[in-house]
């Protein structure tokens, strides 16, 4: 059911840095093999400090951890997808509610599994589905930890597009390829722009949106968008 490793999270961690930074990436997606997407953390596979735990050590592990990870997907300067196969539970959830775009299997479900084991979220779970679906709708799915069908989901608005099992791996394929194509940098900078936009006021979100304006326009793609547009032909982008 691929719950993530520690090795697995920091393989991972480590993909989306080098993703942000090489020029030849220009999508992400974030999938699995088996029936099952991540059932969450498999904390049997983390490394032992071999002494007493104590205070502080369970906020820094989640800071290291599980916010960290999260966090990767979040700040990648690529367009990530997410194409959820079958469940996905507790930080395997948010994982895919972290990518920018979601697409999920018929079969796929989606467990906010930590009420269950007594456990608060983590892995920026009540930061990240207030933001997609509203408080209420948030509590809900935290306070019960009911398995969401994908159906449902989509109706929620956590997940793009819910298709049929044999079809998840081509229309991932498709939508990164569309997104590969694409302007990158102005893709990245629009990312940043509707992530931060839920903790901006206006005055905020205006400078932010211009400054990024400035800096894309630095950039060939913008400039072949521009020129493709007055000649009439379909651009070229190259990702810078």
């Amino acid at each position: 059911m691929n719950a993530v490793t520690w090795d697995q999270r920091e393989r991972i961690i480590a993909l989306l840095g080098t993703a942000s930074g090489d020029p030849e990436v220009r999508a992400v997606v974030i999938t699995a093999t088996g029936k099952g997407f991540c059932a969450g953390a498999d904390l049997r596979g983390s490394p032992s400090t071999g002494r007493e735990r104590v205070a502080g050590d369970v906020a820094r592990t989640i800071r290291q951890g599980a916010q960290r990870f999260i966090a990767a997907v979040l700040d990648c300067e690529k367009p990530v997808v997410a194409a959820v196969n079958g469940t996905a539970a507790g930080i395997g959830a948010h994982l895919a509610f972290a990518c920018d775009l979601v697409l999920a299997a018929e079969p796929a479900r989606f467990i906010e599994v930590f009420v269950r084991r007594g456990l608060v979220p983590d892995g920026g779970g009540a930061y990240l589905l207030p933001r997609l679906i509203g408080p209420q709708r948030a509590k809900e799915l935290m306070f019960f930890g009911d398995s969401l069908p994908a159906a449902d989901a989509e109706r929620l608005g956590l997940v793009n597009r819910v298709v049929p099992p044999d079809e998840l791996e081509k229309t991932a394929r498709e939508w990164a390829e569309r997104l590969a194509q694409g302007p990158t940098r102005a893709l990245a900078l629009t990312k940043q722009l509707v992530n931060a936009s839920l903790e901006s006021d206006r005055a905020t979100a205006f400078a932010a949106e211009a400054a990024a304006q400035e800096i894309n326009m630095t950039t060939r793609d913008a400039n072949e968008g521009v020129t493709s547009f007055v000649e009439r032909r379909t651009p070229e982008y190259r990702g810078h």
